[in-house]
């Protein structure tokens, strides 16, 4: 293979790529009677692909990968293993090798992504992210920075009924207890995908209006998303308003909201009343 692009954004796309079609193989040549051997194997030949990849291409920058040994920790508790310290670093990939593992290990599913993400010191924006791309694999796409999606339009009932019909995604499986209030609350319906990737992506191309999570995630599980949502420009930030916050001491980043500008104002009213 040629290659990759050097420019971040372009990397981040052909990085997701890569991975997402090692993936794609991976579920073609192990089927899917086995579902704990596929879940393993399908994080272990992502983590591997990318970080061997940044480490030929990007040796200067650290890493944050779920798959490391002791992400989740605070920084204060890791071991030192004399790679870049990514607290002093100027640039850190944080990366999800394969986002919603459930939903990859299920045949006929295509609600699970590849994240990579850039933080970058100078960056201008709050999160710090300067780059990112989801892979969204069994999707056939790749949503990134260097070429962000257009604004996503708006919903078919707003069009034609004059009012908006908010749709937010919810976890199939994990949604927070609060939502399906909320959601009555602001006139909205829960639609059930799979991974974060997946609902952020959604979020992105205008098939839902929204997504809140206040269930706990780490760092890398909306780094990407994020990036690439608010490069299309929607709105992204904690359920209390607040910035999001990359590449921190301690990687847990427990809640976020990602919708359209124009509903930001409502649902953060909403998550006041709800999520307390």
């Amino acid at each position: 293979m040629s290659n990759p692009p050097m420019i971040d954004g372009a990397f981040a796309r052909w990085l997701a790529s890569r991975a997402g079609q090692a993936l794609l193989d991976l579920r073609t040549e192990m089927g899917f009677a086995d579902t704990g051997a596929l879940k393993s194997a399908g994080d272990k030949v992502s983590h591997d692909l990318i970080r061997t990849e940044l480490a030929k291409w990007r040796p200067g920058d650290a890493v944050l990968s779920e798959e490391d040994e002791g992400s989740r920790l605070a920084w204060a508790a890791e071991v030192n293993t004399g790679a870049v310290s990514r607290l002093t670093a100027d640039r850190v990939w944080i990366i999800d090798p394969l986002d919603g593992t459930r939903e990859f290990s299920e045949e006929g599913r295509s609600d699970w992504a590849v994240h990579v993400a850039l933080w970058a010191r100078d960056a201008p924006s709050p999160h710090g992210l300067a780059a990112g791309a989801v892979g969204l694999p069994a999707q056939h796409r790749v949503l990134g920075t260097d070429y962000p999606p257009a604004y996503p339009p708006m919903t078919v009932e707003a069009a034609t009924a004059g009012e908006r019909k908010i749709r937010l995604a919810a976890s199939r499986s994990r949604p927070p207890v609060f939502l399906t209030d909320l959601a009555e609350d602001v006139g909205a319906h829960l639609v059930p995908m799979g991974s974060a990737g997946a609902k952020i992506a959604a979020v992105v191309t205008g098939e839902v209006d929204a997504y809140i999570h206040a269930g706990g995630q780490y760092e890398w599980d909306s780094a990407a998303p994020v990036a690439v949502a608010t490069a299309t420009g929607l709105h992204a930030s904690r359920i209390d308003g607040s910035a999001l916050k990359y590449n921190e001491a301690d990687p847990r980043l427990p809640d976020l909201l990602v919708c359209r500008k124009d509903l930001a104002t409502r649902l953060l009213a909403a998550l006041q009343r709800h999520s307390g």
